[in-house]
């Protein structure tokens, strides 16, 4: 079975060597063409015009203005990830890489073409090397959904199902202790070694996949508080960007508790198996249950769930369709 699967990963390896230009072209048309399919069947321009005639402009504008910061956050904590697994520092390459990304991930689920998408820019590395990359990218902000939106929930349990104190109680501890285990597992400058190169490394069938993964041994306690920082800015203008949205289709203004809303989102969006495109429907569900329990009305919860995927998700995607037709390098 073993060596089966070895001789499967062998033979695509070398199909994708001899065949690279065919498969990035053919993966451009791919990507271009179901964007645009995802774009016609789920976004009804009408319902996104009325949405627009009775919302506060301004708010809406704050919201779209730091979609900016957004991405900009995204490209420097990719930028790190670049330069410390891939060896890279070539701006541009890096930025090309994280749009295609956008495109190739907002219509498959669990966003699973961002990894080729992302792997398409750097033709001198192997996907396997860009897809850990890009997994390790990615841990750091899963990483900040679950911590915050784990407390979150338990808040949300406690004040409006009004579970017990001592079992709330009970339940940041066991929390607090599992984020004190995992933090000291990533600050660790040992961890990644431990756990692959010294634990694994000894499996003969698995030593060609261990050699492609040697520059996690390049990761460190300065890049894991780099990311974790960084993880943390980009969820935290999410969450504001979250907010700004339901001020602004709701009119009224509780933005603690839609911060506290937007973390519950997060957090169901995260646990919740991801069966549809870019997980629509799932987010704007978690948006219209949470909020309700705030006092919104269900129109300014989706609204605000799915305006926060217009910005955050489809017109990067867009930029990034954009790329795909201009002269790579």
């Amino acid at each position: 079975m073993t060596y089966t699967i070895k001789k499967y990963f062998d033979s695509m390896a070398v199909f994708f060597s001899e065949h690279k230009s065919k498969v990035y072209f053919a993966g451009k048309i791919l990507i271009a063409f179901g964007l645009l399919i995802f774009i016609l069947n789920y976004v009804n321009i009408s319902d996104v015009l009325f949405a627009l005639s009775n919302a506060n402009y301004l708010f809406l504008f704050a919201a779209f203005a730091l979609s900016f910061i957004n991405v900009g956050l995204q490209y420097y904590k990719w930028k790190i990830t670049c330069e410390h697994l891939l060896t890279d520092n070539n701006s541009r390459k890096i930025l090309l890489s994280l749009f295609y990304g956008f495109a190739a991930g907002s219509f498959t689920p669990a966003r699973v073409g961002e990894y080729f998408g992302r792997a398409m820019v750097f033709k001198n590395k192997t996907l396997l090397e860009v897809t850990v990359a890009t997994l390790i990218d990615k841990l750091f902000p899963l990483m900040m959904v679950a911590s915050i939106g784990t407390a979150s929930s338990i808040l949300f349990l406690h004040y409006y199902y009004h579970v017990s104190f001592y079992i709330t109680a009970s339940l940041f501890i066991v929390f607090f202790t599992l984020v004190y285990f995992v933090a000291m597992l990533f600050i660790n400058p040992e961890f990644w070694d431990n756990l692959l190169f010294q634990k694994l490394k000894k499996s003969v069938p698995l030593q060609k996949l261990f050699d492609k993964l040697k520059p996690l041994q390049t990761l460190d306690r300065k890049y894991s508080l780099q990311m974790v920082v960084i993880s943390f800015l980009f969820y935290s203008c999410f969450l504001i960007q979250y907010a700004l949205l339901v001020i602004g289709f709701s009119g009224n203004n509780n933005f603690f508790n839609y911060l506290w809303a937007g973390n519950l989102v997060m957090f169901a969006k995260t646990i919740i198996p991801p069966v549809s495109f870019a997980e629509l429907g799932i987010r704007e569900g978690a948006s219209v249950f949470f909020l309700t329990y705030f006092g919104e009305s269900q129109a300014a919860a989706f609204n605000a769930s799915f305006f926060l995927f217009m910005i955050n998700v489809l017109l990067p995607s867009l930029v990034g369709l954009i790329f795909f037709f201009r002269k790579n390098d």
